[in-house]
């Protein structure tokens, strides 16, 4: 490599050794002194000038001048820059030493390059730089910042000596990856060796506190500073404030604030964040509004924190006057900012205003454009997500972990097979490295799109799976009805020596509960308690009341509720309405509708519920006073929607559509569906349709049932033979699942439905149910 390729090209003002030994000294300066750092056009003009002088005309050894342009180029946001210049040394076989390491590797970070890193890390220990504690400690940071975790501790575990340094890295590692449980474990370990933390480390460990919202911990931790501290740093004081606010103790955390002999930039923006957080939107507009009366600038790292509270609450009209008061202000965004305002107008659901900020910004990296896919997925905008997706590895932009994963699970929501197969092929091909993360989306995405199959073969491939992918594996084989299947996994984690926890459970219930296993779900529950001691969530006490409701079990299912330990909330009452209008029992029905309807009254599922019980009860003056109150509210019942993948295409169907462009196809196609079912036997349960109305128009509302629009979009789009595979956001009604079955058979589909609650996979006249749903 040629050293003038990654100089600057313009005439360098430094015409002088004197001049470059000075700019040099910026590195070399006690840490005592005034630290300066050069400028990026300063950076440039010395490496021109070492160049033309050949790196041999000032009093620094040719390794110092290189360690300058490595150290000052990364800290001037140019890692390529820097890693050029590595790669020139090691090619050209120069000294690279203990000092010039960490600089190299804090370069790689910046460009999350795992494969240099560990390139850097094989080189530091064949040349013994890893016995510096200083060189380990900047690998365990370049590890963690290319979300390298197990490397990490890894390499961690087999350092020579260890500071508190390296504990504080190895603890910010896990709170970086959200590894909390892992994370306090380093802390107790830390105590247990008796290592005083750094004031680093208790940050760290401040802002894990806060990430778990565990407010008692972080008092813990302040009276733990207050007792061996003579003085709390401002840096200290800054994250207290941080955590406490973010664990909704906002009284304690105002207080350290207004304790502040001093207040900065950095405490007003953590406290004015804190307030968005808890949706205290008005006290935190007018902190903000003081904060300005007071002269105190609020910079971008402010702002982009405030807009990403907004974005978390959805906090839409206060992010929009943080969005103007950046525009009147003349602040220059930067593709932070721009990235974290296009993710809070996602998630506030302004889409238009999310793409009119991400076209406004010319040099767009991979954040932002995960950040506009993400938007486009979270307002349900599916083929929008997809074309740009397309588009962004058409300008050469590499998707990263985060973007693979959002396509995964939009996949995953929208029964995308076809399209969640392409986005598997692009990992492949461009080796998007694959962590457990990943890896498990790509396992949810193929047990919700309705191949079981791939999903079990994706997981046995695997060799380091976490908990996180064997609670997966079996909610996905719970989810296709394969309950026992999923109790045999569990029993194959247990002899793997995997602890299983809470999700674990909530999985394997609902797995038994799908399947009609009585008898193994209360085993499971007591196996839960007993033998690993984990105490019942309400989630746990819900699935019990499903398992024992839909089994017919009303009476048990009650007496759970009643013999709770804590309040029942709508998670309860739900499951035993949905089993009480299986098996028609109105008088436990109404009353577990009427305790929804008190705990969520803006539910409007809740109302429809009792509104139907009434409809199978005949009582109708009842049901017409129900949608009259609905209506009076404002209410409207969530339509039945079923989506279907055809060409990498999703297609939205609502009952009796008009609105699709082959809806005349279609509709000829329900027509001759109608006449074959009919020939076959089939007469339509109309106990399905919930309206006073006659027999015969209920049996026209039964036939454009959007699922039986989607079957019959399927039919006319697809090859003979090919499956049909159909996602709907409502439960499947028994005419719908009737008629499906007697489908598969007549026209020799495959048929797979993935209603709210399970998947369901017809074959010649039978489904996998066993109409056990």
């Amino acid at each position: 490599m040629d050293m003038m390729k990654v100089a600057a090209t313009e005439k360098p003002s430094l015409s002088s050794p004197s001049a470059l030994a000075s700019t040099i000294k910026f590195i070399q300066i006690p840490k005592s002194e005034t630290f300066l750092q050069p400028t990026l056009e300063q950076t440039r003009q010395t490496h021109a000038l070492m160049v033309k002088t050949h790196f041999n005309e000032t009093k620094f050894s040719p390794s110092a001048q290189f360690n300058f342009l490595i150290t000052s180029y990364t800290k001037n946001s140019q890692p390529h820059s820097a890693l050029d210049i590595y790669t020139y040394l090691r090619r050209m076989d120069y000294e690279v030493d203990n000092f010039m390491v960490p600089a190299i590797l804090k370069a790689c970070s910046f460009v999350s390059n795992t494969q240099l890193g560990k390139e850097i890390h094989g080189f530091a220990v064949k040349n013994g730089l890893t016995e510096d504690v200083f060189v380990s400690n900047a690998l365990i940071q370049m590890y963690s910042e290319c979300d390298s975790v197990v490397s990490a501790r890894l390499l961690f575990d087999n350092m020579y000596e260890r500071d508190a340094v390296s504990w504080s890295t190895m603890i910010r590692c896990y709170v970086r990856s959200k590894l909390y449980m892992e994370a306090l474990e380093m802390i107790r370990k830390m105590q247990v060796l008796q290592i005083r933390p750094s004031e680093v480390a208790m940050i760290s460990m401040i802002t894990l506190f806060a990430d778990l919202m565990d407010v008692e911990m972080g008092k813990a931790m302040h009276a733990y500073v207050t007792r061996n501290l003579e003085k709390m740093g401002f840096q200290l004081t800054t994250a207290f404030i941080h955590m406490y606010a973010k664990s909704g103790n906002l009284a304690s955390a105002r207080l350290l604030f207004n304790g502040l002999n001093q207040k900065t930039v950095v405490s007003w923006t953590a406290m004015i964040a804190g307030y968005i957080h808890c949706n205290k939107l008005e006290e935190g507009m007018k902190l903000f509004a003081r904060m300005i009366e007071e002269r105190i600038k609020p910079n971008e790292i402010t702002l982009l924190c405030l807009v990403v509270e907004c974005g978390f609450v959805g906090a839409l009209e206060l992010g929009k006057q943080l969005h103007v008061y950046i525009l009147r202000n003349g602040i220059c965004s930067s593709l932070a900012l721009a990235t974290a305002l296009v993710d809070m107008y996602g998630k506030c659901g302004e889409i238009r205003n999310a793409r009119a900020v991400f076209d406004s910004v010319k040099d767009k990296d991979v954040m932002i454009w995960s950040a506009m896919i993400a938007a486009y997925a979270q307002t349900h905008c599916i083929d929008q997500a997809f074309d740009l997706f397309v588009k962004m590895r058409e300008n050469g932009v590499r998707p990263n972990q985060v973007t693979i994963t959002t396509m995964l699970s939009l996949c995953a929501e929208t029964g995308a097979l076809d399209m969640g197969k392409w986005v598997h092929t692009v990992i492949n091909r461009q080796a998007v490295e694959m962590d457990t993360i990943l890896k498990t989306a790509l396992l949810e995405m193929y047990a919700k799109c309705g191949d079981i199959d791939g999903a079990w073969k994706l997981f046995k491939e695997v060799k380091d799976r976490d908990i996180g992918m064997w609670n997966t594996m079996m909610a996905g084989l719970g989810m296709h009805g394969c309950g026992k299947e999923a109790l045999e996994l569990f029993s194959e984690m247990e002899r793997e020596g995997v602890r299983p926890n809470d999700i674990t459970f909530i999985g394997l219930l609902n797995a038994c509960s799908h399947a009609g296993l009585v008898e193994e779900g209360k085993l499971i529950f007591e196996k839960m308690v007993h033998a690993f001691v984990l105490v019942p969530k309400i989630e746990h006490y819900g699935c019990m009341v499903d398992l024992l409701g839909r089994a017919g079990l009303l009476d048990e299912a009650y007496g759970i509720i009643k013999s709770l330990p804590i309040r029942a909330n709508s998670i309860i009452w739900s499951a035993l309405l949905a089993a009480c209008k299986l098996h028609h029992n109105t008088v436990l029905g109404e009353m577990a509708a009427r305790q929804l309807v008190y705990l969520e009254p803006q539910n409007c599922g809740y109302n429809v519920s009792i509104s139907n019980i009434y409809a199978v009860a005949n009582r109708w003056n009842d049901v017409a006073e129900v949608r009259k109150a609905m209506k009076n509210k404002g209410m409207r019942k969530e339509p039945g929607l079923s989506c279907i993948e055809v060409n990498g295409y999703v297609h939205e169907f609502i009952m009796g559509d008009k609105a699709h462009p082959e809806i005349e196809k279609i509709n000829d196609m329900v027509s001759e569906m109608g006449n074959k079912l009919k020939e076959a036997g089939y007469m339509a349960d109309t106990s399905a349709v919930l309206r006073n109305i006659d027999e015969e128009e209920k049996e026209t509302a039964l036939n454009y049932h959007s699922e039986k629009l989607a079957i019959a979009f399927g039919l006319i789009s697809t090859a003979p033979g090919t499956p049909i595979q159909i996602v709907k956001n409502l439960r499947v009604c028994k005419d719908c699942h009737t008629a499906t079955k007697l489908l598969s058979k007549i026209y020799q589909r495959v048929i797979i439905v993935r209603d709210r609650k399970r998947f369901h996979h017809f074959r010649d006249g039978n489904c996998s149910c066993g109409d056990y749903w």
